[in-house]
């Protein structure tokens, strides 16, 4: 056992020093053999792949080495709230108990930082849609004489998704950098130098991706050089690379580059009169293409939305309007960095919307030299209309580049995306580049006990792994329930059943239940039933998910109703989380373009599509919504796993091989007993 490895297990161990200084703090065996592989990886600037079962304790683990080491670290964590309690509340901790001086710093993303000069070109616009926003805005203005971080998150009553952000925040895209008036007394500038001092710096994934994105395209980088990266929430990593390796445009960002070339008319005399016309013309143009989108499925591939004449149309008006505007502010980009700024702007995103609409390398588009097979099965993938489905079959054409072109449409918005097929190649190579040790973890990244699946997506060649099963007591603390009779879960009688058998679940549990939907349809659905019930029903959608988990856990005996995006982040500790219920085994839905496209992929190459991506893939997020059970060694709580492939396909067994080992009951009088022993 190296130096490293010694002092860390000794810090965490029985008597050692987090033991002394931390209240509450126990000793784990799990965490001590976390805590020596993590510091055997940074000493040999290796690779390590660890799951840590719930429980574990595995920040400790990491953090212990990181400090003691004296090495640069980064620490890079799933999402910004992960972020700030790893910065604000484990890290202060540790540090003191070891009694290390080493520098820290917290680094995000540019758009989380207040920027001086979009504020200063808000001020005095009427642009807020109620007197509430317009309050708001006051707040910030009074807020940024005071702040010495200028980190949005500290006005706790703003909303994540408020209008305001945008005004009072850049991006890559609006961003002037060292041409801003306010460049001196930049937040992001001051942030980024505290990281370049620091020793260990805390991030996220989308700062960590963005960086390695930017490094890739030869722009430098945003992060100081490390000898070490811990990446924590790992699983999450091989998706989110995806979205950053590839190149999207929006009609948000369209809308906001239209403002802002209206904003910097202001500092120019006669502007307003050159360039409000073609501002008008590029969103009426967004607005003419959106309307023309709503013929299309929520979500598709790029030749999917291509085959409407009235969508190719719209595109080319966009385009156009695009170029308009560009040509109409060049002569304006001399009077101020601003301008110069939009037409860049202007300037990149036709050319994205070009690539897109082109398909530089023509991965998705039908021509004369498509192989014989590959026509016959996109004849085969036409409904009764004759119009293309977005379908496998289909997706053997999109995937042909190794990248797949899509759109997805919002409530008032579109996205278009270009997105590659695996990522697996580039974060190798960053990695070897870094000569850095790094550090991948998370509760959910085996699947039966294995890491195969993980390693593929993260470009790992036997790396060294531990796998750390929860020390919680799953047996005593825990039931599996597997109701009998359910439908299949595509029928229509599903819903209602499901319900039937979940409610004397909650009756016997006193409510306490956050049930966990496939579709925001079986959600609603779900709600609805129990509606007027006897237990206070906190619903997804129906107020901000920190709103919901406050209220959820103050009621006491609430029933919490969420879909996909709650799997994580669902941290409810104690009684007031009695019972999850899932209600689906949680395979990627059939109409994702870019999982359809993977798939094929994998069929390609020679592989199984089930078996290599979609099996591995909702093991890890059946692992996720399982994990919120089960928080501390004093929790107790029933699983109810609704969907009856679990018993009745072989696959099944692979699910409950690889959650925690717990008994496993068909009877709701069992349920009854252990909510009538507590």
């Amino acid at each position: 056992m190296s130096r490293l490895a010694h002092a860390s297990r000794e810090a965490l161990s029985e008597g050692g020093a987090l033991a002394s200084r931390l209240d509450g703090f126990v000793a784990r065996p799990a965490q001590q053999r976390l805590t020596a592989a993590v510091a055997e990886a940074i000493e040999q600037r290796e690779v390590l792949l660890a799951e840590a079962g719930t429980g574990t304790g595995k920040t400790y683990a990491y953090l212990v080495p990181a400090l003691l080491s004296g090495l640069k670290t980064i620490v890079s964590t799933g999402t910004r709230a992960l972020q700030d309690q790893l910065y604000h509340r484990d890290l202060p901790r540790v540090r003191e108990a070891l009694g290390v001086g080493l520098r820290s710093a917290l680094l995000k993303g540019r758009a989380n930082y207040l920027c001086h000069y979009r504020l200063n070109q808000a001020k005095g616009d009427a642009r807020f849609a109620t007197p509430e926003q317009a309050s708001q805005f006051q707040r910030i203005v009074a807020w940024s004489g005071r702040t010495r971080a200028g980190d949005m998150a500290e006005l706790e009553s703003l909303p994540d998704d408020s209008p305001l952000l945008p005004l009072v925040t850049s991006t890559v895209d609006n961003c002037l950098g060292s041409e801003c008036p306010f460049y001196e007394d930049c937040f992001v500038v001051a942030a980024r130098q505290r990281a370049q001092a620091a020793d260990l710096v805390v991030v996220n994934h989308h700062l960590l991706l963005a960086d390695l994105a930017l490094k890739q395209e030869g722009f430098g980088e945003i992060l100081p050089g490390a000898q070490a990266f811990v990446i924590d929430e790992a699983h999450q990593l091989p998706e989110l690379a995806a979205s950053f390796f590839g190149e999207g445009f929006g009609m948000r960002q369209l809308q906001e580059l239209g403002r802002d070339c209206l904003a910097e008319c202001k500092q120019t005399t006669g502007a307003l009169a050159v360039v409000q016309a073609p501002v008008r013309e590029l969103e009426q143009a967004l607005r003419s293409l959106r309307a023309a989108m709503e013929a299309l499925p929520p979500r598709g591939t790029r030749y999917r939305a291509l085959t409407l004449p009235a969508v190719v149309d719209a595109f080319d008006v966009l385009a156009d309007a695009l170029a308009a505007l560009e040509h109409a502010m060049e002569p304006l980009a001399q009077t101020s960095p601003g301008f110069d700024a939009c037409v860049a702007r202007a300037r990149d995103l036709g050319e994205r919307l070009g690539r897109w609409r082109d398909g530089g390398d023509a991965s998705d588009a039908f021509d004369d030299e498509a192989p014989e097979e590959e026509e016959q099965a996109t004849l085969a993938a036409l409904g009764d209309d004759g119009t293309p489905l977005d379908a496998t079959a289909l997706a053997r054409v999109t995937a042909r580049g190794g990248e797949v072109y899509w759109y997805e449409l919002s409530a008032r918005g579109f996205r278009c995306q270009r997105t590659p097929l695996d990522v697996s190649a580039p974060l190798r190579a960053h990695r070897e580049r870094s000569q850095a040790a790094w550090i991948f973890t998370s509760a959910t990244l085996a699947v039966g006990g294995g890491f195969t699946h993980v390693s593929r997506k993260l470009g790992l060649f036997d790396p060294d792994t531990l796998l750390e099963p929860s020390p919680f007591d799953w047996q005593r603390q825990a039931l599996c329930y597997l109701p009998r009779n359910l439908p299949e879960p595509n029928s229509r009688e599903f819903g209602g059943a499901m319900m039937a058998a979940v409610r004397p679940v909650l009756e016997a549990s006193g409510g306490r239940a956050f049930l966990l939907f496939a579709s925001h349809r079986a959600l609603r659905e779900a709600a609805e039933a129990l509606r007027g019930g006897p237990w206070p029903l906190f619903v997804q959608g129906e107020s901000p998910k920190a709103e919901l988990l406050r209220r959820f856990r103050e009621s006491g005996n609430g029933v919490l109703l969420g879909s996909a995006t709650f799997r994580e982040g669902v941290d409810v500790a104690g009684d007031a989380l009695s019972v999850v219920v899932i209600d689906k085994l949680p395979f990627a839905a059939p109409d994702d373009p870019v999982f359809e496209a993977r798939l094929e992929a994998v069929r390609r190459r020679g592989g199984n599509p089930f078996r290599d991506e979609q099996l591995p893939q909702a093991v890890i997020a059946l692992k996720q919504g399982v994990g919120r059970l089960i928080r501390t060694e004093s929790d107790r709580g029933v699983l109810v796993l609704c969907d009856p492939r679990i018993t009745g396909k072989p696959y099944g067994r692979v699910f409950m091989h690889s959650l925690p080992k717990f008994a496993v009951t068909r009877r709701i009088e069992d349920v009854q007993a252990f909510f009538a022993g507590a």
